[in-house]
Parts: C-alpha cells; sequence; structure tokens
C-alpha cells in the first residue's frame, strides 16, 4: 500500500495591485465564468468562489476564491440567485483609492462597481486555486 501526502489545504496566496493586470488576462476577466459561491466570514471578511478558464493550463476549468479583507462595502447577492447571474460581460476587479474593488460586468471605475448587482470592496485581497 503506498501513502501518498497530500496538503490539507491548496495555499492561498496574497493578490498585490502590481499582480491584476496579468490575474485578469490568465482568467480572461471571468467572462462567462460561473459564480459559484459568496460567504460572509466575519463582519470584515467575504470571500467568493468562481469556476472559470484558466489559460495558464490551457484552458481547463478551475475554482478560484477571492478573499477579501477590510471589506467597508459590499453588496451581496442570495446563494439561490447566484446561477442566474449573467456572466457574459466578465468582473471588474481593480485597485483604486487604495482598495481593492470586485464587481460583476465590465466598468471602469470604483463608482461604477459600485452600481453593479454584485461588489465587493475591501482593503486587502488574497486568492485560492481549486479543481473545478
Amino acid at each position: 500500500m503506498s501513502v501518498v501526502n497530500r496538503p490539507s489545504e491548496i495555499s492561498v496566496k496574497p493578490l498585490f495591485e502590481k499582480d491584476l493586470d496579468f490575474f485578469l488576462k490568465r482568467f480572461n476577466n471571468f467572462i462567462d465564468a460561473e459564480l459559484r459561491h459568496v460567504e460572509i466570514v466575519s463582519p470584515t471578511t467575504i470571500s467568493i468562489t468562481i469556476a472559470t478558464q484558466d489559460s495558464a493550463r490551457a484552458f481547463d476549468w478551475i475554482t478560484i476564491k477571492l478573499e477579501f479583507s477590510g471589506v467597508s462595502d459590499a453588496k451581496l447577492l442570495d446563494t439561490n440567485k447566484l446561477s442566474f447571474v449573467d456572466m457574459s460581460d466578465g468582473t471588474t476587479l481593480l485597485y483604486e483609492d487604495t482598495v481593492f474593488a470586485f464587481g460583476i460586468s465590465k466598468c471602469s471605475n470604483l463608482s461604477g462597481i459600485k452600481t453593479s448587482t454584485c461588489f465587493i470592496i475591501g482593503s486587502d485581497l488574497k486568492y485560492q486555486e481549486g479543481s473545478f
């Protein structure tokens, strides 16, 4: 019998402002992705899980969990409505005014994100890659 050592948890990595363009290009701005889960971890921490294609893996489908901490504003959807979210325009993820902002749809700035059907604004951002 062989024993395979598996990490108990996939590593969570910080996402920095300088890496946002590469990150979004890798996942094609989450165009036609699937919004899977939104979780309020604490009063100031929210995570969102998205199934998307990864250009670094020959466009195989994976899940990406984005975890925002220091959340100062958010508009979230009920879990039972997530499968109805139109992701054909993808998402916007930007760093502006010392905060990370995430919103459904294509937006050009922070005030545009605040008009999205779902958005999160926080001071720090981490991500975790997972299997589809």
